[in-house]
């Protein structure tokens, strides 16, 4: 039986882990393949790092980085930053991991997410959407390039066209919740489940276990993401890894989930 995926979201920037609030602000949070070890012995459902400066700094992907974290990694891999090309992608997946997450190369150049889809096969294709919502208008707009370069693309619109694409799963970042730890943002994330018939997984905004498990509620077989809960502990943010065990998790599920959603 499937069940809804929790899944720690990993920033990866000047080499090291950072947290940040509204994609501004990061916090050092520790070394990437000590967290890949703690995640291991918590045995997470997935885990996702994403390289944060490749794609704006227009570098290619830390290779060797990868390559270390997925030769730690005992559970599902996904990693972004800096990817551009399908032979890329391929010498990503020869390592171990499991999923490549691609972003701004999806709305500069979309028919690469078909050249990399075709090469390692639709359901190892996460396109990430980061999205803000206008304060004046309410309305959602697909930024790139951690949040500096609005698109003018609608969030719903993209994804829709990243299924035709041949993308096998979507993840609704939303920059306005982004490490703010107080909610995810529901109408984001209806609106873009209700779209598409492949996977999403929604990032931004988990303070506790039941914000989870509020979309768990809502949507069934999700993933859903978080940094800060995963990474810190109380209301002064110590830096502390973490995850819920076994027996929280089981009464989270429990709790929310009904299979027939």
């Amino acid at each position: 039986m499937l069940y809804p995926r929790i899944i720690p979201c990993l920033l990866i920037h000047n080499k090291g882990l950072t947290k940040t609030v509204k994609f501004k602000e990061g916090k050092y949070v520790g070394d990437p393949l000590n967290a890949v070890r703690i995640f291991n012995e918590k045995e997470v459902d997935e885990l996702m790092v994403l390289d944060i400066d490749a794609s704006v700094k227009g570098c290619e992907p830390n290779y060797e980085l990868i390559e270390k974290m997925a030769k730690e990694c005992r559970m599902p891999l996904c990693y972004g930053g800096g990817i551009k090309t399908a032979d890329q992608a391929r010498r990503i997946f020869s390592y171990g991991v499991e999923k490549i997450a691609i972003s701004s190369l999806a709305v500069e150049h979309p028919e690469v997410v078909t050249e990399i889809a075709e090469a390692v096969g639709n359901q190892s294709v996460v396109v990430v959407m980061d999205v803000h919502k206008r304060k004046f208008t309410g309305k959602y707009e697909l930024y790139t390039y951690n949040g500096t370069k609005a698109t003018g693309l609608n969030p719903v619109t993209f994804a829709q066209e990243m299924v035709r694409r041949g993308a096998g799963e979507l993840v609704t970042n939303s920059i306005d919740n982004d490490g703010v730890m107080q909610g995810f943002d529901m109408k984001l994330i209806d609106s873009v489940k209700q779209s598409v018939n492949i996977p999403v997984t929604v990032i931004g905004g988990a303070g506790t276990l039941d914000d989870i498990g509020e979309v768990v509620k809502r949507h069934g077989i999700i993933g859903v993401g978080a940094g800060s809960l995963f990474v810190f502990k109380g209301k002064y943010k110590a830096v502390l890894i973490n995850y819920p065990n076994p027996q929280e998790k089981e009464a989270l599920i429990k709790k929310y989930f009904t299979y027939n959603k």
